[in-house]
């Protein structure tokens, strides 16, 4: 396939989370901060276990949009978006490297019951669930010696991910903490709008929302309706302002890493924009009509 007509999901398997592992350490290599790759595996490893019911007091991940995919396409997110900021000349130490990658990795943690939570699913922790992170990850890496000025900034990463707190309002203990804090922010909103399945998978995230009692959204449809305006006035917003606009360096990534001279999260946002707006422009339809648009493999039943 030649390079103009590459497309982000031509790069690798991300439904493979060891190719996705593969990926990122690949990424930290080419940081050379190699000493971070041991700590980092640890937690990923962790992680994947927690997801699939295997960590010790909790049950198996049973949200189906934020999932362990999920999960591993906002870290993986979060490795390019580093690896763009270095190459667009913005320095990092490796410790904060690290605890961008391991704040990506556990910035939904909070959604994962524990074994004797056995009432709904993990959605009804959304509002607030970043807290539950946090307190997942204080509990992980403590058992890994990290020190508590250590899981701080972790947290302080993690609570970048909360849509309704304002970034300057963070205590960041460096600024160059505070940058990373908008990179996991960035790659938490990119990671998932680039997902060449985001639209069927809203119809997952409006079952998120239902059992949380997240107001604005009647029906599936109109959370599909109001994605564009979500788009428009929360996601862009947001990435172009309170987080300065550091998703620009995404470019350098596939420049520097894969010779494209393209930011292919961009181009992926951009399709998936064009193509709801091309379902929307027939008017309001029936839920069957959305399922019918947004239901490739069978993937909402």
């Amino acid at each position: 396939m030649h390079k103009k007509d590459m497309k982000l999901f031509d790069l690798l398997d991300y439904q493979d989370p060891d190719a996705v592992l593969n990926e990122i350490v690949q990424i930290i290599l080419l940081l050379k901060y190699d000493n971070i790759i041991v700590h980092f595996r640890s937690v990923y490893e962790d992680i994947q276990r927690l997801f699939k019911g295997d960590y010790p007091g909790y049950r198996a991940s049973n949200t189906k949009y934020h999932n362990l995919e999920h999960t591993i396409m906002v870290t993986l997110a979060t490795a390019r978006l580093t690896h763009g900021c270095v190459r667009g000349g913005i320095k990092f130490n490796s410790d904060t490297i690290l605890f961008g990658l391991l704040a990506s990795l556990f910035h939904d943690s909070g959604l994962i019951q524990t074994a004797y939570d056995r009432k709904g699913t993990g959605a009804k922790y959304t509002i607030g669930h970043e807290r539950r992170s946090i307190e997942f990850m204080r509990q992980n890496l403590s058992l890994k010696k990290f020190s508590k000025k250590q899981m701080d900034a972790c947290g302080h990463l993690i609570a970048c991910t909360n849509l309704n707190i304002d970034i300057a309002d963070i205590p960041f203990q460096s600024p160059e903490l505070q940058t990373m804090g908008k990179i996991v922010a960035s790659a938490d909103l990119l990671g998932q709008m680039a997902d060449r399945h985001y639209l069927e998978k809203l119809i997952l995230l409006f079952k998120e929302f239902e059992e949380a009692g997240i107001p604005g959204f009647a029906s599936e449809g109109e959370l599909i309706e109001k994605t564009e305006g979500f788009y428009k006035n929360v996601a862009k917003k947001r990435l172009s302002k309170d987080l300065d606009n550091i998703a620009k360096y995404m470019k350098e990534h596939f420049k520097h890493r894969w010779n494209i001279g393209r930011d292919l999260y961009a181009d992926s946002i951009k399709n998936n924009i064009s193509y709801l707006k091309s379902v929307l422009s027939h008017g309001k339809k029936t839920k069957k009509f959305y399922r019918q648009h947004f239901k490739p493999g069978g993937m909402v039943d």
